[in-house]
């Protein structure tokens, strides 16, 4: 048997997340099929991360046992060829037997982008929010300062009783908002994300460049470990998993 790693990007416009639903269609889903026909097995993928309905992956990586001797650097094209345009396998490599996309994890890195602008960009629809309100980058990255380092993030999560309990504990290593023109982007980079923690800080950050929370209180919202004080859960449109470190 061999241990493959598997690193893929999708457009998650049209599908409801990564892991697979009853009811709805998921890239997990997808993917599976895709390298059923490959392998001809029923191979137990593991993915590094959930994903929401309408969130991007530009990385998102997969490990998975086979026997199956297709040669490592055939294998991208081979599964390409039964996947949607939407989704695509960048790289494979071959891992030690222990390796699990999820738990030898060490870290990832989200982007959240914004089309700041009292015109819609056409071509960002589905893949950046359209907030036409002038943006306090200023503002906005002296609150983010707060929030870097290891902290308690009841405040940014979402509570869901589908989802594993545990320590809300995790160590933002970056956070930073720049902008490019009209393009205005979020870059968290942490050693582990809550349910919609990405989303809600962004959310978060919205209200202080509208001035209803000062960067200041972002101290406060910490340590209170209260969602209600923190900002509302931005849509998920601007979001993309962009990086997974090992």
């Amino acid at each position: 048997m061999r241990n493959i790693l598997l690193t893929i990007a999708y457009d998650g416009k049209d599908f409801h997340g990564w892991q697979i639903q009853k009811n709805a269609l998921s890239v997990q889903e997808v993917f599976q099929g895709a390298l059923f026909k490959v392998t001809g097995e029923k191979n137990d993928i593991k993915g590094c991360s959930r994903t929401d309905t309408g969130v991007h992956a530009n990385m998102y990586c997969i490990s998975f046992h086979t026997a199956h001797r297709i040669p490592i650097e055939k294998l991208p094209a081979a599964i390409n060829n039964y996947l949607p345009g939407t989704v695509a396998v960048l790289s494979a490599k071959e891992v030690d037997e222990g390796f699990h996309a999820r738990y030898s994890c060490k870290g990832k890195e989200y982007i959240y982008k914004i089309w700041n602008n009292h015109i819609r960009n056409p071509f960002l629809q589905g893949y950046a929010l359209h907030y036409w309100c002038n943006l306090d980058i200023e503002a906005m990255n002296s609150a983010g300062r707060y929030l870097i380092g290891n902290h308690d993030f009841t405040s940014f999560c979402t509570v869901d009783n589908s989802r594993e309990k545990g320590d809300f504990h995790r160590t933002i290593k970056e956070l930073t908002v720049r902008r490019e023109g009209s393009l205005v982007t979020l870059t968290v980079q942490a050693d582990g994300f809550l349910y919609n923690m990405v989303r809600i800080i962004m959310g978060t950050l919205l209200y202080v460049s509208e001035g209803k929370i000062q960067p200041e209180d972002m101290a406060g919202i910490i340590k209170a470990k209260d969602r209600s004080l923190s900002g509302p859960t931005a849509p998920p449109v601007g979001l993309y998993l962009n990086k997974v470190f090992y």
